[in-house]
């Protein structure tokens, strides 16, 4: 006898439900909620050190888009003949990236590890490259532009182009500034390479702990 339509349904929501829970490794669903509890708990039991460099690994990624601000602040500087307003440019170069890089690390690869919605490896270290250089390199020179070009606009350290020639002008100038960020570029790649591999690293330590601590000490 074939099955009813309600049947159909019911199948199809349980199969839709079992979907989304995660098996325990004991043959038991887990919810989604409960899976990422279960992982809270055992990122406290990790090492000290391990936790301290999940939680302090993106603010280091974020020093480094500071320092790359600065960077990209000082070649515009220089390019536009700006020697007026160094902390008033240096301030936004520095905090704005350090800011971006970490806010875009914690939403593209820590809290997707610590919920366990990031299980591919790969998929991991492109995110982290991807921060890198986005957050850290073509963030800052994106933002250095407009920064030091109203300071050369308010104290007239270099001729402004007219109206017709703007945008080749600002390629002109931007293009050798780029070609000298290129180092800092790779850089930052590869450091978001690092921290992300390592971070997966300790995702993986993380998922191979017992559920408890009884259980660990039974083991």
């Amino acid at each position: 006898m074939p099955p009813s339509k309600q049947q159909l349904v019911g199948t199809t929501r349980a199969h839709e439900q079992n979907m989304s829970l995660k098996d325990t490794g004991q043959g038991q669903p887990m919810s989604r909620g409960a899976f990422m509890e279960m992982l809270s708990k055992k990122f406290e039991r990790l090492p000290d050190f391990d936790r301290k460099f999940f939680v302090y690994g993106p603010i280091y990624l974020g020093g480094n888009a500071a320092f790359a601000g600065l960077i990209a602040n000082s070649f515009y500087r220089r390019a536009l003949n700006v020697t007026q307003g160094r902390f008033t440019s240096s301030l936004p170069m520095a905090v704005l990236p350090f800011l971006t890089t970490v806010a875009l690390y914690t939403a593209a690869v820590s809290n997707p590890l610590l919920s366990g919605d990031l299980n591919c490896p790969t998929c991991a270290l492109i995110r982290g490259a991807l921060v890198g250089v986005v957050g850290g390199g073509v963030y800052p020179i994106l933002l250095a532009l407009p920064v030091n070009a109203g300071l050369a606009a308010r104290y007239n350290s270099t001729p402004m182009p007219e109206k017709g020639n703007i945008l080749r002008f600002w390629k002109n100038l931007s293009k050798p500034i780029v070609q000298k960020m290129y180092a800092v570029l790779l850089l930052q790649a590869l450091f978001g390479t690092y921290l992300s591999s390592k971070h997966f690293d300790i995702y993986l330590k993380l998922l191979k702990l017992p559920d408890s601590e009884s259980e660990e000490l039974h083991d």
